[in-house]
């Protein structure tokens, strides 16, 4: 049965998105920050009186249709400063503020910016660096007062910055993928790119102004952007910023959040959280057996999921009823096992030349080993299948970015025809549900030219509880074969409590050697379940966690994963 989309306001641009929701919704939270230790409340009226000071600030210090920075934590100054620039013809660069001075240095000419505005940490990070005459920093505890001298400027008549109205058809937001070294490309969005991905993700999944979302990934990235940002503002939501990772259970607690977006690993410790502390308790078999039970009624209309899990659900503050899961393939069994929970979780796919949404599960409509259908506008295909359909995933929509900035061979070499060539592996099932097997760059391949995806290896070593986190490579055996290779940062916790029963302790002799034996042990019996050409050969135990990106993500060409200190 095909689900009907669910119906959706139609906007062009961004200044179009926040005139209807503070028409609409002027007296309701928009967002919730931490201010002496409780979340306080801005109004969508405020946010606009505020939106449009700062803009006509901006526009009164010659900032019109001007390229500004933005760096920061997740904050209202960060989606003030977004919105501020692109609501009137400026173009928005937001910037990692995890990179290296040089690295935002570097940013700025080659976007040829003409201000930051930045969190105090982004500031002082950059202070000794020249970034040209007239170039100015603002910082984020700075935007207050510039916010009074706009509405002082409005109150003289000044009309210059709400008298603009963006083109929805240019480049409105710059972004590079990675800094501005290696394979950086720097990706040029107009806001009708990113206005068609609102839609199209409010088409596939109910938010209403009574959501509440927690604002935990960062918001340089187009996915928590996008989704988790621009998409509660349009719908009248609220955002509540996480104060940091750590602090999300808490968090989620404080602000009473409905939904939330997560990459994998943030959703595989949810709920290896949840199971923990089950056998702790010795409560695992009686949450199995109610899982089974509640899994029964469901199939009659009755949901006992809030009652049955009540202490579970209290946990996350008691209203939490949706993760959305990207950024990488999502464990089908963590996904599962939450829904079983009563918390609503699926994965979609996308990249920031998508803006960033291709394809994605929908609340009525899902399979938790695909990463979606095509939205609703867009058009998923795969060029150039192998005999068993895999090949590259190609994508049409009206959200492929406009190009490569300043790079227009690169542009060519991804957009065909119209089509958009992703660089992932993939297959489309007869239901339309798109399965990705890898990324074409991390492939290995063997000596008879079997493919080997290490996404699928690691899903299976994600199975296992001692595991934490694991990177799959292409190694060489002993007689010159290639071979899989498996580097793991392990569960310290759950390894040292298992090793305990031998009487095997961090401070025992050999320690190092037991962990070793005690992982390959592990690994080899997953192996059994992996075709022989596949299973790993060789495995390697971190001391240290994996370097990852600020989404969370390993990053697998990164010569401190490979070859990091062995325990």
């Amino acid at each position: 049965m095909k689900h009907k989309y669910y119906p959706v306001e139609p906007i062009s641009d961004f200044k179009e998105l926040v005139r209807k929701s503070t028409d609409k919704f002027a007296e309701r939270v928009a967002f919730k920050y931490k201010k002496e230790g409780k979340y306080a409340p801005i109004t969508y009226a405020q946010f606009r009186e505020d939106l449009e000071a700062f803009g006509t600030y901006l526009y009164a210090n010659g900032m019109k249709g001007k390229r500004i920075i933005v760096s920061g934590e997740n904050c209202y100054q960060w989606a003030l400063s977004y919105l501020a620039v692109t609501c009137g013809d400026g173009v928005i660069v937001p910037v990692d503020k995890e990179i290296p001075a040089d690295e935002i240095h570097n940013i700025a000419k080659i976007s040829d910016s003409a201000m930051a505005i930045v969190a105090d940490s982004v500031a002082e990070k950059v202070k000794d660096f020249d970034f040209g005459e007239g170039y100015r920093i603002i910082r984020f505890s700075e935007l207050a007062g510039l916010i009074e001298e706009g509405k002082a400027l409005l109150a003289e008549g000044n009309r210059d910055y709400l008298d603009t109205n963006p083109d929805p058809e240019v480049m409105s937001i710059l972004l590079f993928t990675s800094g501005t070294t290696g394979s950086s490309k720097g990706v040029m969005l107009s806001q009708r790119n990113i206005c068609t991905n609102i839609m199209e993700m409010n088409k596939m999944a109910l938010i209403t102004e009574e959501d509440t979302f927690l604002s935990v990934l960062p918001l340089h990235h187009t996915y928590e952007c996008t989704c988790g940002f621009l998409v509660p503002l349009y719908k009248g939501s609220c955002i509540a910023y996480c104060e940091k990772l750590s602090l999300v259970a808490k968090n989620l607690c404080e602000c009473q959040a409905t939904v939330i977006l997560c990459v994998p690993l943030l959703v595989d410790t949810m709920y290896k959280k949840i199971w923990i502390n089950a056998e702790k308790k010795g409560l695992a078999d009686k949450l199995r057996t109610a899982i089974k039970i509640n899994n029964v009624t469901k199939k009659f209309g009755a949901d006992l999921s809030k009652k049955l899990f009540a202490t579970i659900h209290d946990s996350f503050g008691g209203k939490l009823r949706l993760i959305v899961c990207g950024g990488a393939a999502a464990s089908p069994d963590v996904l599962k096992g939450l829904r079983d929970l009563g918390i609503l979780t699926f994965q979609g796919y996308g990249l920031t030349e998508c803006a960033p949404l291709a394809a994605v599960n929908r609340d009525v409509c899902f399979k938790d080993d695909s990463a979606g259908l095509a939205t609703p506008n867009g058009q998923l295909a795969i060029s150039e299948p192998d005999a068993n359909g895999i090949g590259e995933i190609i994508y049409k929509g009206d959200n492929v970015m406009l190009g490569y900035y300043n790079a227009p061979d690169l542009t060519d070499e991804v957009i065909r025809d119209g089509w958009f060539y992703t660089g992932d592996l993939g297959y489309i099932s007869k239901e339309g549900f798109l399965h990705i097997t890898g990324r074409k760059k991390n492939v290995i391949v063997t000596e008879n030219g079997k493919n080997i995806f290490p996404e699928e290896i690691e899903e299976y070593l994600g199975r296992i509880s001692c595991i934490k986190e694991s990177m799959v490579i292409g190694d060489v055996d002993g007689s010159g074969c290639v071979c899989v290779k498996a580097i793991v940062y392990p569960d310290y916790d759950l390894l040292n409590a298992d090793l305990a029963a031998s009487g095997i302790t961090p401070d025992s002799e050999g320690y190092a050697d037991a962990v070793k034996a005690r992982i390959t042990e592990l690994v080899n019996e997953i192996n059994v379940n992996i075709p022989l050409y596949k299973r790993v050969r060789k495995v390697s135990v971190r001391r240290d966690e994996f370097v990852k990106t600020t989404t969370k993500k390993i990053r697998r060409f990164d010569e401190a994963n490979k070859n990091g200190e062995e325990l």
